[in-house]
């Protein structure tokens, strides 16, 4: 089913592509210029403006639910889980010695470098 939602939404990209290709440019940027007369500077809703609405519609229907897809199936999994890497243990902490010994703080003119390892 995804398979088939995603060839629809490749489709619906082409083809919204093609149909504001298609249309005609309404001269310079920002509003400026265009065509049309009366009190509106917008022309009449043509055929091929219709056209793109339907087609971005669909777009972002397809792409909702490309989402939705997406969520279920990564709701059970994790990153970590794909890689195979055995999580640590609850009660080992990363700042404290394989040991559990807290170190004591450096006096005032040593080095803030930490202890070799062994």
């Amino acid at each position: 089913m995804e398979n088939v939602v995603l060839i629809v939404h490749l489709i619906l990209a082409l083809c919204l592509i093609a149909v504001v290709l298609l249309q005609r440019s309404e001269g310079g940027g920002l509003g400026m210029g265009g065509g049309g007369g009366g009190v509106s500077s917008r022309g009449g809703i043509t055929g091929l403006h219709k056209l793109t609405w339907a087609f971005a519609i669909a777009f972002i229907a397809t792409s909702i639910t490309l989402t939705i897809f997406a969520a279920q199936n990564s709701a059970d999994t994790s990153v970590i889980d794909r890689l195979g890497i055995d999580a640590p243990d609850g009660d080992a902490s990363p700042l404290l010695p394989p040991d559990g010994t807290l170190l004591p703080p450096p006096a005032e003119g040593d080095p803030l470098v930490p202890p070799p390892v062994e």
